[in-house]
């Protein structure tokens, strides 16, 4: 390919011969420079319009202020949402621990344990040697501690629960299960099974055990119950009788005045009559009888049951 160089004054000057290949180089490079041309020619313009106009530069940053302030409170109030939800959370936690620690002290005087081997109102007693320094904890990492230790507190919780239930039922059952004496002072006189009456001279069966003492002395209940029947009875004289469910009933006989009367719920240990000699009686002394599913039984294990 020619081409023609002119000047205005002397005319044709000179003639250039391109070939294929300098010419593609040619309009090759125009064009990968054109781009970068009108690029700055565009940014030299909008210079020189901001300058020419100063109020739209300052809408510009305007704008870029309010939206960098728009971020910064979304981010803000994102972060305000997490802390308080972390605070509920970490209130929900706190309220768990009161209830175990009240739960935890139930449990210790339900146990009879040492009150200074488990001292709920302490944090628990730790230690070890000085360690190494260790990486700060990471917000997942926390989360994840957090979720572990809800966990594990909601699963003491039930634990303790069952706990708390298996104590009752085993306080509930020692209450309501007959042991101990009758009495608070006093001697055993007689025994259960065959023995010779004291009045007819004859081997007759004794159904329950004797304690003498003295006259008006307390007269006191082996377990809880209620009462179902106070008043007389042919041969026992005035007579209290208990009944602690399970199929156990207990009997104090010849008392001197009785203090209970018919539906009334009684404690162990409870006073329930004076000793007295009502009744077929030598003597001051308590008739006591335990009965297991309407049998008399001999209630020398039971008297013995809390040695």
């Amino acid at each position: 390919m020619n081409i023609v160089v002119l000047r205005r004054k002397k005319g044709c000057s000179g003639l250039v011969s391109l070939s294929h290949q300098k010419l593609a180089a040619v309009l090759t490079s125009f064009f990968i420079l054109l781009p970068a041309v009108l690029i700055y020619a565009g940014y030299q313009i909008g210079i020189a319009h901001m300058k020419a106009n100063p109020d739209d530069l300052t809408v510009a940053v305007q704008a870029e202020l309010d939206a960098q302030r728009l971020e910064l409170t979304e981010v803000t109030t994102k972060a305000e949402d997490n802390l308080n939800a972390l605070a509920l959370r970490l209130g929900k936690l706190q309220a768990h621990v009161i209830r175990l620690d009240a739960l935890g002290g139930r449990l210790t005087n339900m146990a009879k344990l040492d009150k200074g081997e488990f001292d709920f109102a302490s944090p628990p007693a730790q230690g070890g040697p000085v360690a190494t320094q260790g990486s700060p904890i990471q917000v997942p990492d926390f989360i994840s501690a957090l979720n572990g230790l809800s966990a594990q507190l909601d699963d003491r919780s039930k634990q303790l629960d069952v706990l708390e239930t298996m104590l009752m039922t085993r306080n509930l059952q020692a209450e309501v299960m007959p042991t101990g004496r009758p009495v608070s002072r006093g001697w055993l006189s007689s025994y259960f099974g065959i023995r010779t009456d004291p009045f007819s001279g004859r081997r007759v069966h004794h159904s329950g055990v004797d304690f003498a003492g003295k006259l008006g002395s307390d007269v006191v209940a082996v377990a809880a119950g209620v009462v179902t029947y106070s008043g007389k009875r042919s041969g026992y004289g005035n007579l209290v009788e208990i009944n602690h469910g399970n199929g156990y009933v207990t009997r104090y006989g010849h008392s001197l005045k009785n203090l209970v009367s018919v539906g009334e719920t009684v404690k162990k240990g409870q006073v329930i009559s004076k000793m007295g000699t009502t009744g077929r009686s030598t003597g001051p002394h308590v008739h006591f009888e335990v009965m297991v599913n309407g049998r008399a039984v001999n209630p020398k294990k039971y008297i013995h049951a809390s040695r």
